[in-house]
């Protein structure tokens, strides 16, 4: 909050300090008749605009870096989360014991593709991939597509930043 009152304050003398500037120009260029200042008063009001004019250049270059800063670290965070997503479906994927065949059609309808989407991707018949993830679910101990993609997604949500713990009897975790 207090940050923003900040922001707040420079971009109100930005506008005055621009005001000041265009109002003296389109006074001497429409002849405006306006009671005369005196040079010192003038001189300070000047310095003034000028120094309010380059505090927000100054300020508008700080919020310009953090933002790119803050941009570049939601890109890396992403980038992370990417990675692990797919490094838990790897994991959950060699838990279940999936074929290759199995691990493609996995992938492809976690990604919310269609049966027949799939089955031109894999060059196979919509049969042949229904029976693939069925054989997944059935692996997976789930009934369908919604409760597939659920259990990633209370993986990735976890608040201890671990994984949850492989099925009793599973090897490859060990």
């Amino acid at each position: 909050m207090r940050g923003q009152a900040f922001l707040i304050a420079i971009l109100t003398v930005q506008v005055l300090s621009a005001v000041f500037f265009v109002s003296d120009i389109a006074s001497s260029y429409v002849s405006l008749w306006s009671a005369p200042l005196s040079w010192e008063m003038r001189e300070y009001l000047e310095i003034s605009a000028a120094l309010g004019l380059t505090l927000g250049v100054v300020l508008g270059l700080w919020v310009l870096r953090r933002t790119l800063r803050e941009r570049n670290l939601a890109q890396e965070r992403l980038r992370r989360a990417s990675g692990a997503f797919m490094t838990l479906l790897e994991e959950r994927f060699r838990e279940w014991g999936l074929t290759p065949a199995e691990r493609d059609v996995a992938l492809f309808a976690i990604k919310g593709l269609a049966t027949p989407e799939i089955a031109a991707l894999r060059a196979t018949s919509e049969g042949t991939v229904k029976a693939q993830t069925n054989a997944i679910y059935r692996k997976a101990g789930v009934t369908g597509r919604s409760q597939l993609l659920s259990l990633f997604i209370e993986d990735l949500m976890r608040d201890e930043g671990t994984l949850r713990p492989p099925r009793e009897g599973d090897q490859s975790a060990a």
